[in-house]
């Protein structure tokens, strides 16, 4: 990852992270990203739903994790989703992994996914999951490690309509947990 990338939580998000986080969701939307929206993907879509997961922030359900360039400018972001059934205290859920397409491939997604992991641990979490239509993700999610469940045929749709697999896949913790200090 270029040096000049730092990942931060973001533990309020305000008008210039809402600004930030809106330009990589389209980015990636208009990229053909299967993340829960289709085209034409507004800014005022983009807008509203960050504003709602801004709440779910303050409400504690969520982390919301930015990767930034030297100029302080977002250009990618995960969430970490602590809202489970009360079963389920050990487990986050991992979404909405974004990356602008014009930082790819420079470590951006790894960084993002190791601070995810780091605040997993942190709260006390063992196991995450997630699921991605991207086979470029599903490639770097190996490469860290997530062990693959299985795939889910015509599971979403793209952004321009068009039927898409999901696949699942999850990470256990509990090794680092242990090694951890």
């Amino acid at each position: 990852m270029p040096s000049a990338i730092k990942t931060r939580s973001l533990p309020s998000i305000g008008d210039r992270e809402i600004q930030g986080l809106s330009d990589v969701l389209i980015d990636c939307v208009e990229g053909g990203a299967s993340v829960s929206f289709m085209l034409p993907m507004s800014r005022a879509k983009a807008a509203a739903y960050w504003h709602s997961t801004a709440a779910s922030v303050v409400r504690g359900e969520r982390v919301v994790l930015a990767a930034e360039d030297a100029t302080g400018a977002i250009v990618g972001t995960v969430q970490l989703i602590w809202a489970q059934p009360e079963n389920q205290p050990h487990r986050g859920d991992i979404a909405k992994m974004l990356v602008h397409r014009r930082v790819r491939r420079q470590g951006v997604g790894a960084a993002l996914l190791a601070a995810a992991e780091r605040s997993a641990l942190d709260a006390g979490k063992t196991l995450l999951v997630l699921d991605t239509a991207s086979a470029a993700a599903e490639r770097l999610y190996a490469r860290q490690g997530w062990q693959l469940c299985g795939q889910i045929p015509d599971y979403a749709r793209l952004p321009n309509g068009t039927p898409c697999a999901t696949t699942i896949l999850f990470k256990s913790l509990r090794a680092r947990r242990s090694s951890s200090p």
